[in-house]
């Protein structure tokens, strides 16, 4: 009987390896995970005090973008998943849900269930934009 060589099982990565960008695809995370951080602290980016006009500026124009963002943050979490779950593409599913609530009611089954789960999210916006700026950043810069 032959013997097939098994690829190796999926994990979660390591505290240590979590800002490993190695490929076009961490980048594309790590820029998505800013982006999306950028729109949900659009409020709140007017309070760092050297350039947080222009970045409520940039974040302002963002913000018309959102359902798009939202939809291609998804989109990236998943394909990205399919190679390897970590910290950065969990952050950017749950930051793309918030981004896109708006048409995931109309998603048939799950919709409601992810409606309410953006809501409940949506409370701690800022806390959830504030963990997606650090975890971009930091994926971007190891």
């Amino acid at each position: 009987m032959l013997q097939k060589d098994y690829p190796e099982r999926r994990r979660f990565r390591t505290l240590e390896s979590i800002g490993r960008v190695n490929s076009v695809e961490g980048w594309i995370v790590g820029l998505m995970l800013i982006i999306c951080a950028l729109v949900l602290l659009a409020g709140s980016l007017y309070l760092i005090p050297a350039m947080g006009k222009h970045l409520e500026k940039i974040a302002k124009f963002l913000g018309g973008f959102q359902l798009v963002i939202g939809i291609v943050a998804i989109i990236v979490a998943v394909l990205s998943m399919l190679d390897d779950v970590d910290l950065g593409n969990v952050v950017l599913l749950i930051v793309g849900l918030m981004l896109a609530a708006s048409i995931m009611t109309a998603l048939p089954a799950v919709g409601k269930y992810i409606a309410k789960l953006t809501k409940w999210l949506g409370a701690s916006q800022t806390l959830i934009g504030v963990i997606a700026l650090i975890v971009g950043i930091w994926w971007l810069i190891d």
